[in-house]
């Protein structure tokens, strides 16, 4: 009898592995592992949503415009230009199936979110690997990968889980040197926390084959709804629009995004606040001589003697209640990734890790 078997590619996608937000045994543990803003939504998003509440009766708008023109207003777009899905992730989702499939290349680097190389096997395409330069991005290893097979080139910038960026002049190089027929899909989902960074829209603007990815759920605190959009050229709007299930936002999720977008010194503060912290964070930490690079997102990347030495402090930090992020998955075995959350909440983490290292424990 001939066995059922999925579309290949498929069994080849590791179940992915979200940050863990309980410890056994431990109440009122710190989740510092899924870089969520610890200031939550603005107050304006929660009332927004409070106020969807009463409609929960209604399909939502299946056209985002509300959302989208609101984007449009304080990013300065087009909002024919910008499309909406469930998160950034259904997003990239749609950009693979659009234009990746069997026979083709989606590049991604090799600590870049896990969802590229996830995306890509989905929809029947190759994931190719290229190494990265001291865990930032590497333009020339890009490139060099680069085949008349390729399609999809995803580049996060900010990276996830390293916090590194490259400059503008490296995007506008990569696009520059890409094949027409190659899309580069930049993921901003930590654009935010950069002080005057529009998350590659000129390079978007100028080159058609560019497309940019954001969230919601970041710096607006609006994880658990699941919002996020992108933005490019008019006409990949309309081929990715062609796959985007017509009430793929809920209700309470547009006008909570809506509501978020629009408060715009929430994300001044939010920011200010994130980079204080980060430092402070960064810091403590070095001076207990745990390293990280300087990180550009709302987590630090710290890097230890070796696995097994990160995978004690990690212990040893769930023993105290703080729950961060293991990344060996991202071929980071000697690293933790750590959110930066409150004031106390980083003290806490730097004490114990302090500890840690002294063998206080």
């Amino acid at each position: 009898m001939t066995q059922l078997e999925p579309q290949p590619g498929i069994m080849d996608i590791a179940l992915y592995q979200g940050g863990a937000s309980h410890v056994a045994g431990v109440a009122n543990a710190i989740k510092l592992s899924s870089n969520e803003n610890p200031l939550g939504a603005p107050e304006a998003a929660v009332e927004a949503f409070r106020r969807a509440s009463y409609d929960l009766h209604r399909y939502p708008s299946s056209d985002h415009s509300g959302l989208r023109g609101a984007i449009a207003e304080v990013y300065g777009m087009d909002p024919a230009q910008i499309i909406c899905g469930a998160g950034s992730d259904e997003v990239i989702s749609f950009l693979c199936q659009a234009y990746a499939g069997p026979g083709c290349e989606v590049i991604h680097t090799e600590h870049g979110f896990a969802m590229y190389r996830i995306s890509a096997l989905a929809a029947g395409a190759t994931p190719i690997e290229v190494p990265e330069r001291e865990r930032t991005t590497d333009v020339d290893a890009i490139l060099a990968a680069v085949t008349p097979r390729t399609r999809l080139v995803f580049l996060a910038n900010p990276n996830n889980p390293t916090g590194t960026m490259i400059a503008e002049a490296e995007v506008r190089r990569l696009a520059q040197n890409l094949p027409k027929n190659a899309l580069l899909v930049l993921d901003g989902a930590y654009a935010e926390y950069v002080d005057g960074f529009d998350a590659g829209k000129a390079v978007i603007d100028d080159h058609p084959n560019v497309f940019m990815t954001r969230t919601f759920s970041k710096i607006y605190g609006l994880g658990g709804l699941r919002v996020g959009w992108g933005y490019g050229a008019a006409s990949v709007i309309d081929v990715l629009s062609r796959l985007r299930g017509p009430f793929n936002v809920s209700a309470a999720g547009l006008a909570a995004a809506e509501a978020a977008v629009r408060d715009t010194d929430w994300v001044v503060r939010c920011r200010a606040e994130n980079a204080k912290m980060r430092d402070w964070l960064a810091g403590a930490l070095a001076e207990h001589g745990v390293t990280s690079d300087v990180s550009l997102a709302n987590f630090i990347l710290a890097r230890f003697a070796d696995q097994a030495e990160a995978e004690a402090c990690n212990a040893h930090l769930q023993s105290q209640g703080l729950i961060v992020r293991p990344v060996a998955g991202y071929k980071l075995p000697n690293c933790l990734r750590i959110t930066v959350g409150d004031e106390a909440s980083c003290r806490r983490v730097a004490h114990a890790v302090g500890d840690f290292k002294a063998g206080r424990v």
